[in-house]
């Protein structure tokens, strides 16, 4: 009897510590999951194409940049000796190392741009983009409007419910590769969607 008994007690504890593992186990997984579900449905977001740019203007944009920045390198003064060259590039002539650094920083931007002409702007149903840079809320897009800015050249620009009565630049019309009234209803579509109101009504 006190054998018998004995092994119940053992079977009894083998089951409940086979339980405390499961649940354990159990808990550990529900614990890992829910961060995992949450990053792959952010991962799973699609990105939307609005609008695209133009191949011409930045194509254009690169061989200005090369041909100021072969003008400027040649007016350096590379005579003399490094020290005596470098010298004369700091000291003596500082407006074209200035001029330089300005292509370079807008060849740069000009670059960053070429890589993004097929998607430049985008939304992935919460956030709309503009190329790598910059990115506004759907939920907070008012309205897209065409206004001039200070050299009088068009852009679209986003009407942003931030307390700011300042417009933000979307893209100069220009530089669109697309039509902008497609390029706005896009924009005003997706937004609409992000507050639950008809197509129509965001549209009109």
């Amino acid at each position: 009897m006190r054998q018998a008994g004995a092994g119940v007690r053992r079977a009894v504890g083998a089951r409940r510590g086979k339980g405390c593992a499961h649940t354990a186990h159990a808990g550990w997984r529900g614990g890992a999951v829910v961060p995992i579900e949450a990053a792959m449905m952010h991962a799973d977001r699609k990105m939307v194409v609005i609008a695209r740019l133009r191949a011409a203007p930045l194509v254009g944009w690169q061989f200005a940049c090369a041909v100021l920045l072969g003008m400027l390198l040649a007016r350096l003064d590379w005579g003399g000796d490094p020290a005596t060259a470098m010298w004369n590039m700091l000291f003596a002539q500082p407006l074209e190392l200035i001029g330089i650094a300005a292509v370079l920083m807008w060849w740069a931007a000009t670059i960053r741009l070429w890589r993004r002409r097929g998607d430049y702007i985008r939304h992935d149903g919460m956030t709309l983009y503009r190329g790598g840079s910059a990115q506004w809320p759907l939920a907070l897009v008012r309205g897209v409007v065409v206004a001039r800015g200070p050299l009088g050249i068009e852009a679209l620009r986003l009407v942003v419910d931030d307390d700011s009565e300042v417009t933000r630049e979307l893209v100069k019309l220009y530089m669109l590769a697309d039509p902008p009234e497609a390029v706005r209803g896009g924009v005003m579509f997706a937004a609409g969607g992000v507050r639950g109101f008809p197509a129509g009504s965001v549209l009109n």
